[in-house]
């Protein structure tokens, strides 16, 4: 029964709002002197992924996905990669497709079912070099990818995966889509669909996108709009819902095979009550579930005063084994 009843997430008394939370790192925390290299992988269906690998000449690496509309150039993968660096670790971080700064070359972008995209990273690094162990953390998106792979390889998970951290995961799809369309929540939701309909519509301007109507894409105000119009037709789902049912991790976590770190912030203004999977978490003695009371969306900032997150000495603890876990 790994639940964690008391998180160690402490902020200053200015840093306990969610929204502050979410968005003080995202406006002002920036992280410098990271030295990536970019590597352009094709994959299977003549498309690409680039991944930003920072190398430290390490036997340990860290895979980090980022979350919705984000990048390996977001404060949250630049600030976790330099901490493993310190820690002594390689750092791939990889760019969902159309998030690194160049749209890709099919109709497909990006969504929570795409493992194979993460999987072709991991393969990759393992044949660039030979860890003796990779550890995954992913954030939002990045994690209910990451525990969806982890889910879908079950037992047959490559041993050289040892642990799992993901932060800010919106198990339930459809409860965090709820949740983005509550009136004080309009923010964000409209910053996520600004990105996205412009992406469409370049891509459309660019390759044509022959399985969906661009008209009065700016008329679009919801997520479930969004995705009935386009994330399920140009990825195989049959509408929003179909897509919100199957790309949801929660009912999936029992398969979980791997010691894996969960941490979603009770104040978490992106994720509804079907958000938080302490069932799942009691019945999978792999999956550790902490819910710190505040922390935000991906932000889990302790202190103006302080450049390291608390999320990325979380992870470090976890992984290196430096835990006491309090059940």
């Amino acid at each position: 029964m790994p639940l964690i009843k008391e998180s160690t997430y402490r902020p200053s008394k200015l840093m306990k709002n969610g929204h502050i939370q979410t968005l003080y790192p995202y406006f002002f925390r920036k992280v410098k002197d990271i030295n990536f290299s970019r590597k352009r992988l094709k994959t299977p269906d003549n498309d690409f992924l680039d991944i930003d690998i920072s190398d430290i000449n390490s036997s340990k690496l860290i895979v980090l996905s980022h979350g919705l509309e984000g990048s390996s150039d977001t404060q949250y993968i630049r600030g976790m990669t330099r901490h493993f660096n310190n820690l002594g670790f390689d750092v791939v971080s990889w760019n969902m497709r159309s998030c690194s700064g160049e749209l890709n070359w099919t109709e497909k972008f990006y969504h929570a079912l795409m493992t194979s995209d993460l999987d072709q990273v991991i393969e990759f690094s393992k044949s660039r070099k030979s860890y003796q162990e990779i550890n995954l953390i992913g954030f939002s998106l990045g994690a209910i990818l990451t525990s969806n792979y982890l889910s879908e390889k079950a037992q047959q998970v490559d041993p050289l995966i040892k642990k799992a951290t993901v932060f800010s995961t919106p198990c339930d799809l459809y409860s965090s889509v709820k949740e983005l369309s509550r009136p004080m929540n309009k923010m964000y939701l409209e910053n996520f669909l600004s990105t996205m309909r412009k992406k469409i519509l370049l891509k459309h301007n660019t390759i044509g996108l022959s399985k969906v109507d661009v008209k009065h894409i700016g008329k679009i105000k919801s997520f479930e709009e969004f995705d009935n119009r386009f994330t399920a037709p140009l990825h195989g789902f049959k509408d929003a819902y179909d897509y919100y049912e199957k790309g949801s991790c929660k009912l999936k976590l029992k398969n979980i095979a791997i010691p894996t770190l969960m941490v979603n912030a009770k104040n978490d203004p992106f994720l509804g009550r079907d958000c938080f999977p302490i069932k799942e978490a009691r019945d999978n003695d792999n999956l550790y579930l902490e819910i710190p009371k505040t922390g935000g969306h991906v932000g889990f900032f302790e202190s103006i005063r302080k450049d390291i997150l608390w999320s990325e000495l979380r992870a470090q603890a976890f992984i290196m084994d430096e835990d006491i876990i309090k059940r």
